[in-house]
């Protein structure tokens, strides 16, 4: 995980129409920027649902939420449109914005180590500082988390 207090790192990447999304567009707004491993899966799923249940209450504290993974973007569109998500999410097919925020890791999955998405949620504020780091969090509670998280 990146520290606390460090400068994001920034990027751009593809949304879900394949739109370039830079993360200093999003400057003067907090942004919750989660990553997940994986589009259609069920805790990936019920996330980004509870993201998109909760979005006018983090819309209302003027913060923004944006999904990484490195699904593709058709993969993303699926996703979004088969859920009704009404936030952004990002392609990052080539782990760079994955890597750059330290959530490739590796993983144990039923006694097998494997490398992938740590699912990990950063809060940025306004500057572009991460002010809250969290690491294998719980898919289900992780929205809340970051909702209570905020000022």
């Amino acid at each position: 995980m990146l520290e606390v207090g460090t400068k994001a790192p920034d990027f751009t990447l593809p949304d879900q129409d394949g739109n370039p999304v830079a993360l200093k567009i999003f400057r003067g707004q907090k942004v919750v920027l989660y990553f997940y491993p994986k589009d259609n899966t069920p805790g990936c799923t019920k996330q980004a649902c509870n993201f998109g249940e909760l979005l006018p209450q983090f819309r209302e504290k003027g913060a923004v939420v944006l999904g990484v993974s490195k699904d593709s973007v058709a993969s993303h569109k699926k996703f979004q449109e088969k859920y009704n998500l009404p936030f952004t999410l990002l392609s990052d097919t080539e782990q760079k914005v994955i890597q750059a925020y330290d959530v490739w890791q590796e993983k144990n999955m039923y006694g097998k180590k494997t490398m992938g998405v740590v699912r990990s949620t950063y809060l940025i504020d306004e500057k572009g500082i991460i002010v809250k780091a969290f690491g294998k969090v719980k898919a289900v509670e992780n929205p809340q988390q970051m909702l209570d998280e905020l000022k």
